[in-house]
């Protein structure tokens, strides 16, 4: 695709700092209409900081911004949506507890003769405009709670574009949605980009990139790298110019050295979520776990971390049976877990790094019940090295941080106990590729340190490229167990789906 005349926006030399730290320093970046412009970096390159420049959640210190040809000022919110901008963030502004089209018109209700709200006139826009965008969708009057990722996706989107949006801002948009649905977005994606729509689609995923994009745009380090055409550039070369250097093996898994069993689990069971789980785990080795979505895999891990409680079963850590019915025994025992969720239930929003990282330690870094802060940030600050953290202080608040720096803090949290087991639930979810390196090359270093790793994920390539073993579960139960020469995509997939024996 050849762009000719006037962008519908530029970003012109945009540079902000918070702190002292520059967030964006001097980056360009121009849209035009029926483009979609894929913005690739790893966390912290600056791709969320220069959206909500342009969305106006931010002010930029230096810069331009340009709006069909004309320098405008964008201050707030406000005045981002008087130039047709609007922004759907991963975690979906929308109220829970109203319906598609109360959502659709919040702040900009209709209202009728004698001042009341015009709920029918509503909901009948409500219904066109979803016509247009997305014919499948029908739950109209529920909260849209209710509603699957994809549906919650169609709304936020309906809003933007039923308000004469012209500038669309798609940040992670298919980060909670299904294989089907994620195509119905790029349908939908593609029947924007024929109103003369321009979008600017942020995505850790190079399949979506390629798939959707006309254009890619890199950042790395709050610097613009670089911009060209999808069809003139490689996987690789995007790789390189993201992460500053080739990455030739983002799995760098070590040889293992295998030692004696260190977990041994027999006959687990809950009433409703997995049975007859029976495994061991070794000194030293890394074992994944694939299966696909409801497989009862993260349930599994849960219990023996003792966030649900198994109904039946025995658990042995070291040469003791363990009765883990609480994450305290879970701890004690040395078996931690580093959650899928890190945002919910991992990373304590709202506290400083240090205070993240010491919370599981408080009896080391405290004396006669008093904390000791010089204890807290000396613990803090051994993990977070080991990890290459990227912040600007131990004091900042991790809920600053970009994703994969927040899924540090979790591990490092863990790794300060000094556990004998660490769980890692889908561990590079949502992070770019340069800190996937970083987690995988951290994940072999502690394996080769004698730690033993459950590694749970979804992702073929990740579980092929890091475990020793592969168990792939199915609806609640261990289907199979894959090592050395049978660990292939097509021996995964088969146990996954339930199809007996290993390819040929």
């Amino acid at each position: 695709m050849v762009n000719k005349g006037t962008p519908l926006v530029e970003l012109k030399d945009i540079s902000i700092s918070f702190g002292g730290i520059k967030a964006v320093d001097h980056v360009s970046v121009d849209l035009y209409p029926g483009e979609v412009v894929g913005l690739l970096g790893h966390n912290g390159a600056g791709k969320s900081t220069l959206i909500k420049c342009l969305s106006g959640a931010y002010r930029a210190d230096s810069g331009e911004v340009w709006i069909n040809g004309e320098k405008v000022e964008i201050s707030n919110p406000r005045d981002a949506r008087s130039h047709n901008i609007e922004t759907i963030y991963q975690t979906l502004a929308l109220a829970d507890n109203l319906d598609a089209a109360s959502n659709l018109f919040l702040g900009r209700e209709l209202v009728g003769p004698g001042g009341f709200l015009d709920d029918a006139a509503m909901e009948a826009e409500t219904r066109k405009i979803m016509g247009r965008l997305n014919p499948n969708f029908r739950k109209f009057n529920v909260p849209v709670s209710a509603l699957s990722g994809g549906q919650r996706q169609s709304v936020a989107i309906a809003r933007a574009v039923y308000f004469n949006a012209k500038i669309l801002i798609m940040d992670e948009p298919t980060a909670a949605l299904s294989h089907k649905e994620i195509h119905e977005l790029y349908d939908l994606v593609e029947k924007l980009k024929a109103q003369g729509k321009a979008i600017l689609f942020i995505s850790h995923k190079f399949d979506e990139i390629f798939r959707i994009a006309d254009r890619w745009t890199v950042f790395r380090d709050g610097q613009f790298i670089g911009t060209g055409q999808m069809a003139d550039v490689t996987e690789a070369a995007l790789v390189q110019m993201m992460v500053g250097r080739a990455v030739d093996q983002i799995y760098p898994k070590r040889p293992a050295r295998i030692g004696r069993p260190v977990l041994t689990v027999s006959g687990y069971g809950h009433p409703t979520e997995f049975e007859d789980i029976g495994f061991t785990l070794h000194q030293g080795e890394i074992l994944g776990f694939y299966g696909l979505v409801g497989a009862g895999r993260s349930e599994v891990m849960q219990a023996l971390f003792g966030i649900t409680r198994p109904s039946k079963g025995a658990c042995r850590v070291g040469d003791e049976i363990r009765v883990i019915r609480t994450t305290a025994q879970a701890v004690e025992a040395g078996i931690v877990y580093v959650p899928e969720d890190r945002g919910k239930q991992g990373a304590v929003k709202g506290l400083p790094i240090f205070q993240n990282v010491t919370l599981p330690s408080l009896a080391r870094t405290s004396r006669a019940g008093f904390l000791r802060l010089a204890e807290e940030f000396k613990l803090a600050r051994e993990y977070t090295q080991r990890l290459d953290l990227r912040a600007a202080s131990l004091d900042q608040d991790v809920g600053l941080l970009s994703g994969g720096n927040q899924q540090k803090v979790v591990i490092a949290k863990w790794l300060a106990t000094k556990p004998r087991v660490i769980i890692l639930d889908e561990p590079t979810k949502g992070i770019d590729i340069g800190s996937k390196a970083a987690v995988h090359d951290f994940m072999s270093e502690l394996a080769a340190e004698g730690l033993a790793v459950i590694m749970v994920s979804s992702e073929i390539p990740e579980v092929l490229g890091m475990s020793d073993r592969v168990i792939v579960m199915r609806e609640g139960r261990i289907a199979a167990e894959f090592a050395g020469a049978a660990m292939t995509p097509e021996n995964l997939v088969r146990a996954a789906v339930g199809i007996t024996g290993e390819a040929a």
